[in-house]
C-alpha cells in the first residue's frame, strides 16, 4: 500500500533525525521549539512505538510489483531498530531496574544511537529515491 510506503519513509526519517540530533543538552537556538519537542519523552515514546509498528507492517505489505517481505527489508529493519532505541530510552529513564541488567543492550544500542539514526535516515532516503529496488 502506498500509505504504508509514505508512513515508512516519514517515520524512519523522523526517528533517524531524532536520534541524530539528540545531544542531551539544552538548545538555545532559534529552532529550539522544534528541537525541544524532539526531546519530549512522550513524543519519543509514541514515535518509537509507531516506527516499530510501521516496520512490522512494511514486512507484511508491499507496493504493487515489488517482492513480498524482501522488497522492503532494509526500511523495515531500520524502523524496528530506530523505534526500539527510542522505546528503550524511555524504558531506561522510567525503570527502577539496576543498570547492570540492561548494560549490554545499552552498550550496543544507546552508545551507537547516532549511527542507528544515520542508518534510518539513509533507509528513508533510499526508500524514497528507489521505490522498486530489491531490499529497499
Amino acid at each position: 500500500m502506498i500509505q504504508f510506503y509514505f508512513l515508512s519513509i516519514l517515520l524512519n526519517g523522523l526517528a533517524g533525525y531524532t536520534l541524530v540530533v539528540d545531544t542531551g543538552e539544552e538548545d538555545t537556538s532559534l529552532d529550539s521549539g522544534f528541537r525541544l519537542s524532539l526531546k519530549n519523552e512522550s513524543f519519543r515514546l509514541i514515535l518509537g512505538v509507531l516506527t516499530i509498528v510501521m516496520g512490522f507492517l512494511k514486512i507484511l505489505s508491499s507496493v504493487q510489483g515489488d517482492v513480498q517481505i524482501i522488497g522492503d527489508l532494509i526500511p523495515a529493519l531500520a524502523g524496528f531498530l530506530a523505534g526500539f532505541v527510542l522505546v528503550f530510552e524511555y524504558y531506561r529513564s522510567r525503570s527502577t531496574l539496576e543498570p547492570e541488567h540492561t548494560e549490554k543492550i545499552e552498550q550496543l544500542l544507546i552508545h551507537n544511537k547516532k549511527w542507528i539514526g544515520f542508518i534510518a535516515l539513509a533507509a528513508a532516503a533510499l526508500h524514497f529515491l528507489f521505490p522498486t529496488v530489491l531490499f529497499l
